[in-house]
């Protein structure tokens, strides 16, 4: 209940809050939503997906998985899972449900597993019976090994057909962003049994791992596959300041770390060698000064019909969710920042079967936005 009252709180110097733990707000067309939490008391929820109607299967950094029951906002503990190194930014990551799931089938997993005392992210997926995780597989342990325990990643998409994509950071080693020899820095298309797609653009090169799609990524802690145009879109931590959405093609160089357009840590700096060079692909949109992107989500429902082809990632630093607005070309044009006066930070997104947006912060709530009555 604490954490329900802070957010009415919040919200009064906004708007009138109408009833505990939910609060109108004003969307940039005029129209009006409701923002309600579900639940409190999680560990650094980072990913979450729907199993079903009233569902929500969620990851704790720490290591846990649970399930969430919508209606009494009640979670259940899942066994099974995998021992994770819970140390910097690594944990348990990501959790991805396929567009044609059924009960039983596959779902989809990335986290830190501890090899020789480092973190290294995986790809796994199990099936869930009951309240127990089974026939955990673990479908790709990354080549991307070290000692600092920054930039995981570590995201998944489902593209067309069987294939899915989940993104590497560089693991806090710069270099690794050009090195086709290391998973670090990438993004991985695979078919979602493990296997390795015979017209990925690096599967037969000498010296390249087969399983990049493209490289030259800092941290894409953001995925979204728009299904109807058939885009790939990518959200990633620049440095200080620099933050880039990207269309991801095949064999795709963003450029890290020669190409930036952020400023080093320790004083006035810039990181690289410019903003933008031949044989580097140029991000459609930059933030300066950073957001710290921690997802993203494609929106195609008509819940919010000025909302439909639009994408929405959650802001860690400057807590908010941050709307961009996209033409019929695909091109941002515009930008709307939400829940700024929430003050949290947040980390996952996904959105409902009914068209509600979802996110969780930092702090270990769940909410959800959705048209006002």
């Amino acid at each position: 209940m604490g954490m329900r009252l802070l957010f009415t709180l919040f919200f009064t110097t906004v708007v009138m809050a109408e009833a505990a733990g939910s609060a109108t707000i004003t969307l940039r067309d005029g129209s009006r939503a409701e923002v309600e939490i579900v639940a409190d008391g999680l560990g650094i929820p980072w990913g979450m997906a729907f199993l079903s109607d009233g569902e929500l299967i969620i990851t704790e950094r720490k290591g846990g998985i649970v399930l969430l029951d919508l209606e009494s906002g009640k979670f259940g503990e899942l066994s099974g899972g995998p021992q994770v190194r819970a140390a910097g930014q690594g944990g348990m990551l990501d959790v991805a449900v396929p567009p044609d799931y059924t009960a039983g089938g596959w779902l989809y997993f990335t986290y830190a597993k501890e090899i020789n005392g480092q973190g290294v992210t995986t790809l796994a997926r199990a099936r869930l019976e009951g309240t127990a995780l089974n026939d955990w597989t673990e479908l790709l342990v990354t080549k991307s090994a070290s000692s600092t325990g920054r930039h995981f990643g570590s995201r998944i998409a489902f593209g067309a057909g069987d294939f899915l994509y989940f993104s590497v950071g560089d693991r806090g080693v710069r270099e690794n962003g050009q090195n086709l020899e290391t998973h670090a820095g990438s993004i991985m298309r695979l078919h979602r049994d493990g296997r390795v797609p015979r017209d990925n653009p690096f599967e037969s090169r000498p010296g390249a791992l087969p399983e990049i799609w493209s490289y030259g990524h800092r941290n894409v802690q953001g995925l979204a596959y728009d299904r109807h145009n058939h885009r790939l879109w990518a959200i990633e931590h620049g440095p200080r300041g620099g933050d880039e959405l990207n269309l991801i093609v095949a064999k795709g160089n963003y450029g890290w770390p020669i190409v930036s357009h952020g400023m080093e840590y320790w004083g006035p700096v810039k990181v690289g060698e410019a903003t933008s060079k031949p044989g580097y692909l140029n991000p459609l949109k930059v933030y300066i000064p950073s957001i710290a992107p921690g997802s993203l989500v494609l929106y195609e429902h008509e819940a919010f019909a000025s909302w439909k082809g639009n994408l929405f990632a959650g802001a860690l630093k400057l807590r908010h969710i941050n709307r961009i607005i996209l033409n019929e070309a695909g091109e941002p044009i515009g930008e709307e920042r939400l829940l700024e006066d929430f003050g949290q930070r947040i980390r996952a997104m996904t959105v409902g079967p009914e068209g509600y947006l979802y996110f969780s912060t930092d702090s270990g709530i769940i909410g959800r936005i959705k048209p006002a009555d």
